[in-house]
């Protein structure tokens, strides 16, 4: 037995000898050898196990399968490590030798025991350290994704931080946001010069029953001119604004003269009278617009205005009415036009001393009419719950402030301040002249000065409240961009769509006589003679520029 054994081994030694000088390895591949070869001595069980059926050593199968099976036996021997005793388990097993005792049997369950819990610590440190790479990987990742951040934040940071330097560097931006400047005066014979005579019928919005005509036309017709006046010292309580409001283009010999703008209608056989409308050619975004009228269209069939828009893209661009009449009215006005969320019910108390217009008898879509009486304070001109194109409308707490009643007293000024960048548009009127407030009345008497430093810059917040005041742009409900580039208009139309429809409320006994408005405008009435414009002059002021940090 041990001869065989002995045999064996130095078998299987000159095979390893023999298979190293066929095939040299380094010595890591060594290394390696000596790792499988102790792999296979925690094996040595599973070789014992495998070798249940024995090995025929004996048999006549020839020398190929011999060497086959002593190899075999050989690899099993070497797997035991030299254990005497698992050596001779693998013979007695593999050559069906018998006469394994139970300690021998004990002992092949215990290495195949340990065999397994080899195997499961194998797998379980394989396991462990394909988790721990993922983890580190894992980790690492993160790492690299914490550093990114943070280098990302950090320069951001950096760059807030060399943003602010530069801007208390620099200073902040420039905003209109300083006192208000002369852009534009319009006074005298070059009134006209700001100013294109649209020639045409009305829109098809105004239907009025007129015809514009252009500016040679209205000359010819002596419906738009310039007329020269003594001037009236009592106009404003004293003399002192009618002295120093010569206009540089003014022709009049008299210095005692004032020039005054004329425009009014004239009858056709056809029926509609002719009319002027003048459109501005300067456009604005912002600005205080100021209008001295000593005389406005007034009475039954007529629809004056002194308004602004930009007609080709109403309503996206806006409107605002700054003096509107209609028929016989005697309360002035002002009213916005606009596209959809531009509401006025937001308005601080205490910014202003009218009240809004009202919304009552709008037909609703079953045709039946909504007799709730609304506040007109919504600027869309579709609003469901208000009249078509009514728009948001503050009314003055003044009677007396448009039509024949402003005319007995001379006129008035009427002021319109439109400031997204302070967040409002308000409007104002004063009738008489004797009650304009210091600071407008030295405004309109300076406005002609060749200088500008000798020009009293006006000041709205001297003025008192205003009758109308209109939030828009930030923290409101009407962004300041519902109004824009928008021009000057000055109109006289006659029945339309306003004054003609409300001609049977406005006018009965008109409306007896002659049956409709537009019967009443062709016959040519001497009331038709009142229905005229008579202008001092149209000023406009912009803020000047100034570095601010706005709210």
């Amino acid at each position: 037995f041990k001869l065989g054994v002995s045999q064996i081994r130095k078998r299987a030694r000159m095979d390893d000898m023999l298979k190293e000088e066929l095939h040299p390895v380094d010595s890591g591949e060594k290394r390696s050898k000596n790792v499988n070869y102790q792999s296979t001595a925690s094996s040595c069980a599973s070789s014992v196990a495998s070798s249940q059926s024995g090995l025929d050593l004996g048999s006549d199968g020839g020398d190929v399968e011999l060497n086959t099976e002593a190899d075999q036996l050989s690899s099993k021997l070497v797997a035991c490590g030299g254990n005497d005793t698992m050596e001779r388990i693998v013979l007695n097993k593999s050559l069906s030798l018998g006469g394994g005792s139970s300690e021998e049997d004990a002992l092949l369950g215990q290495l195949q025991r340990e065999e397994g819990l080899s195997f499961r610590q194998s797998s379980m440190r394989s396991f462990t350290n394909k988790k721990n790479k993922k983890e580190g990987y894992d980790r690492s990742m993160l790492q690299r994704v914490i550093a990114m951040v943070s280098l990302a934040l950090l320069g951001l940071m950096i760059i807030v931080v060399l943003l602010q330097i530069g801007t208390l560097i620099v200073g902040p931006p420039s905003e209109p946001v300083g006192p208000y400047k002369l852009v534009e005066i319009q006074e005298g014979e070059d009134f006209f010069n700001h100013y294109t005579f649209y020639s045409g019928d009305d829109s098809e919005g105004s239907n009025g029953y007129i015809h514009y005509v252009g500016r040679e036309k209205a000359a010819e017709l002596n419906i738009a001119n310039v007329t020269y006046e003594p001037i009236n010292p009592h106009e404003y309580g004293n003399s002192t604004i009618a002295n120093n409001n010569k206009n540089a283009n003014d022709t009049s010999t008299k210095k005692s003269d004032e020039p005054f703008v004329y425009m009014s209608t004239s009858p056709t056989i056809e029926g509609p009278r002719n009319s002027v409308r003048l459109e501005g050619l300067k456009r604005y975004n912002r600005g205080l617009f100021i209008l001295d009228v000593r005389h406005m269209p007034a009475g039954c069939a007529s629809w004056p205005a002194f308004w602004l828009t930009d007609e080709p893209n109403w309503p996206v661009n806006g409107e605002i009415d700054i003096l509107e009449g209609v028929n016989d009215q005697t309360v002035v006005k002002t009213a916005l036009h606009s596209t959809m969320d531009c509401k006025m019910d937001d308005v601080p108390l205490g910014e202003k001393t009218g009240t809004w217009d009202t919304a009552v008898g709008v037909p609703k879509k079953d045709g039946e009419l909504d007799m709730t009486i609304r506040e007109a304070n919504d600027c869309y001109v579709y609003d469901p719950h208000q009249w078509l194109n009514q728009g948001c409308v503050a009314v003055s707490d003044k009677a007396g402030t448009i039509g024949e009643p402003l005319n007995k007293k001379g006129g008035g000024i009427f002021a319109l301040e439109w400031d997204p960048i302070n967040k409002h548009i308000s409007s104002f009127v004063f009738t008489p002249h004797s009650t304009v407030p210091e600071n407008l009345r030295d405004s309109l008497r300076t406005a002609s000065e060749s200088d500008p430093d000798k020009r009293i810059k006006p000041d709205p917040r001297l003025w008192g409240l205003p009758y109308g005041y209109f939030p828009i742009g930030k923290a409101t409900q009407c962004s300041a961009d519902h109004f824009k580039n928008m021009h000057i208009i000055f109109n006289m139309a006659l029945c339309g769509s306003v004054a003609g429809n409300r001609f049977f409320m406005d006018c009965p006994q008109l409306q007896k006589k002659y049956g409709n408005c537009e019967n009443y405008v062709a016959a040519d009435t001497p009331e038709m003679d009142e229905i005229y414009w008579k202008i001092r002059g149209v000023y406009v002021y912009e803020r000047e520029w100034e570095k601010a940090w706005l709210k």
